[in-house]
């Protein structure tokens, strides 16, 4: 058995203890309001990174281009209040006529 599979086989032995200890928490402990809040904003954060990391990296480089552009002109749209469909194609009408022009 090689590092690949016991790397495999630990993350999944620690996802199914993680996935058990939190169906074992008691649920007044999850009702608390500040555990809400913060529960409601984890996605908020997560999602951010991702657009972070998918707009300003190339491999293990940092990066500037056309994506920047796009997601400028999402956050503008948001701004304004355009419906999410609006949102998505405005960014990446912008960014994809950026990438072809330069």
């Amino acid at each position: 058995m090689n590092a690949f599979w016991v790397a495999t086989i630990g993350t999944s032995v620690i996802a199914f203890l993680l996935k058990f200890t939190g169906h074992n928490v008691p649920e007044r402990i999850f009702s608390h309001p500040k555990v809400q809040a913060i529960n409601a904003l984890i996605p908020i954060a997560l999602l951010s990174a991702l657009v972070a990391v998918q707009t300003f990296t190339e491999k293990s480089t940092l990066i500037i281009d056309h994506r920047l552009a796009g997601l400028g002109v999402a956050i503008l749209a948001l701004l304004l209040k355009a419906p999410f469909p609006v949102v998505v194609i405005s960014a990446a009408f912008t960014s994809a006529a950026i990438y072809n022009w330069l």
